[in-house]
């Protein structure tokens, strides 16, 4: 039987608050909880510590110095690999205004100062779930799963907006795998997000959204626009990236041997990417269900398979092929 390491992992909660009588507060309360807590004491330090420690979710005090919670929040959701991370704001007695405001820019709930220490628990408690019910956060890449990647489609596809769906992989990654162990091809795997993470911010507005779906598999949905020129930034990264990962040997010759099943030695070339592409537009097909437009791009993702180097295969079929 297989155990999994993380079973009985303690969820890490971020506390953020210039008051360091509210934060201990908060922070000693949830760990009798048997939750693990770090804190920071304004919006800029909260940055700093999600990069490093990747919380499951985070407390948030509205008013700070430097950076209060609202601008935390925003840049929060702007970031793909921080966008599906769950928020509970604090925010001063009555301020209804505050409440508002708070959860139109992402928070996921509220608290109300002063608190109940129960309250506060109940509503952690229910946010993590939540969150995983519906983010579903992939633990290598931070970055949400297919259930949030779903929802994500589903939510362009009611409102009606134009958009296109990009799904990405690494080319012989296996390789990677058999030659340096896949703590290696973990490196490879976060590059590639971080990779498609710098191109989703350099493409701008509208934010496109980014999804880990599984090993080196990861989905795009952004604008159409927005797909070729986030797809080629994304590629030209990555590789340079790939570069600094592989020993330099390998480097140098442009391949690494891998051992067949009769352990002959067999030449297989530095890795590259394979993204295909589906759209609303363009092709005048109409996609009922996210699932459809997902198989699509999964379809020119193998046509862009038999492409040499990195490729990207956009489908421009007509609703009538």
């Amino acid at each position: 039987m297989s155990v999994d390491p993380d079973a009985d992992k303690a969820d890490l909660i971020l506390v953020v608050d210039d008051d360091p009588d509210i934060a201990r507060f908060v922070q000693v309360n949830l760990r009798l909880h048997n939750f693990d807590v770090v804190l920071a004491g304004d919006g800029e330090e909260a940055l700093e510590v999600i990069e490093a420690a990747r919380p499951d979710l985070a407390v948030v005090d509205l008013m700070m110095p430097r950076m209060d919670g609202l601008e935390l929040v925003r840049r929060l959701r702007a970031n793909p690999m921080t966008a599906a991370l769950p928020v509970i704001m604090l925010t001063a007695k009555g301020m209804t205004v505050d409440k508002v405001v708070g959860l139109s820019v992402g928070a996921d709930d509220y608290l109300v100062k002063p608190f109940d220490t129960l309250e506060l628990i109940a509503r952690v408690r229910s946010t993590l779930r939540r969150n995983q019910e519906f983010r579903e956060v992939s633990p290598l890449t931070g970055l949400p799963g297919n259930t949030r990647v779903r929802r994500e489609i589903l939510d362009r596809m009611r409102n009606g907006a134009d958009y296109a769906v990009g799904y990405i992989d690494i080319d012989r990654f296996k390789s990677v795998n058999d030659v340096y162990g896949f703590e290696r091809g973990d490196e490879f795997i976060t590059a590639l997000a971080r990779s498609l993470h710098r191109a989703a911010v350099a493409a701008g507005l509208p934010p496109a959204f980014l999804g880990h779906i599984g090993g080196d598999d990861f989905v795009i949905v952004c604008d159409p626009e927005q797909m070729l020129p986030l797809t080629r930034k994304a590629v030209e990264d990555f590789e340079r990236a790939a570069d600094e990962l592989y020993d330099e040997v390998h480097n140098r010759q442009g391949y690494i041997e891998v051992p067949d099943r009769r352990g002959r030695l067999q030449r297989a070339a530095l890795v590259t990417l394979s993204i295909g592409v589906a759209q609303s537009t363009a092709t005048g097909r109409k996609y009922a269900d996210p699932r459809e437009v997902i198989a699509v791009a999964s379809e020119m993702k193998k046509v862009a398979k038999t492409q040499p180097g990195s490729y990207i295969a956009i489908d421009r079929r007509k609703a009538d092929s």
